[in-house]
């Protein structure tokens, strides 16, 4: 079955979105949209905290733990994840699985120390892509401000054969502007990763959905804006998941 994962990205307890990672703006209260998204049958929520990087430290422990007393879907955390301690934090606040990625590029070994002690099942990469050329694509970190020089496909390996247990993949330049996913990128890197890929960005229509599955091979779909601003629903994306090739 291909998940529909709920996106917040937060700043302390304020669910905010931009356009690129660029112009972010406060939508409103990140549980509230937690709960809602649960009442409306979302299969998984993810909180990245959007400014944690900065400080060097995990920031949503409280947020989480209101979260899991309320919402019973698997939940996954990101944002400052630098140490095992720092995810043991967020594990112990709430969070099933923990979302790394200026940290896991910073230090890759820190994907294997984690896998070991806490189990792959519980480390998702957050790859953020920016395109450089066709079929080609730069990870970025801090947001999407930094550049890494890395290449998005071999750093999509390079994690897998560490530990890690899923992918989050974010298309940069389609991020927060409905223009659909990027296809040639999730694919290559679907493609390539016998792990689940989580598909994120530029979501912003029901066709949107089908060709991410379908044409991009997505695992799964993490959709912020239009569901923020009720673009889409749970029932027509679930619809639309019905409808694909691969079916539900």
């Amino acid at each position: 079955m291909t998940r529909i994962i709920g996106r917040l990205d937060v700043k302390g307890r304020r669910l905010i979105k931009g356009i690129q990672y660029e112009g972010v703006r406060v939508i409103g209260d990140a549980l509230d949209y937690a709960r809602k998204y649960y009442a409306a049958g979302i299969d998984e929520l993810v909180y990245i905290d959007a400014v944690a990087s900065l400080y060097g430290r995990p920031s949503m422990s409280q947020l989480l733990k209101d979260t899991v007393e309320e919402v019973f879907v698997p939940v996954t955390a990101g944002g400052g994840v630098n140490t095992v301690d720092d995810v043991r934090l967020l594990l112990s606040s709430g969070a099933d699985k923990v979302a790394i990625n200026t940290g896991a590029i910073r230090n890759p070994s820190l994907i294997s120390e984690i896998a070991d002690r806490f189990g792959s099942q519980c480390v998702v990469i957050s790859i953020q892509a920016k395109q450089t050329a066709t079929d080609k694509w730069e990870a970025y970190v801090e947001c999407g401000r930094e550049k890494t020089g890395i290449d998005v496909i071999e750093w999509a390996k390079e994690v897998e054969k560490l530990g890690a247990g899923e992918i989050l993949l974010t298309a940069i330049d389609k991020d927060g502007t409905y223009r659909g996913g990027d296809i040639p990128l999730v694919q290559q890197v679907a493609g390539f990763a016998n792990i689940p890929v989580i598909a994120s960005g530029g979501i912003g229509s029901v066709e949107d959905v089908s060709d991410l599955i379908d044409s991009g091979y997505a695992d799964a779909l993490a959709i912020g804006k239009a569901l923020h601003f009720e673009r889409l629903d749970m029932a027509s994306i679930r619809q639309a998941v019905k409808n694909t090739k691969r079916g539900e």
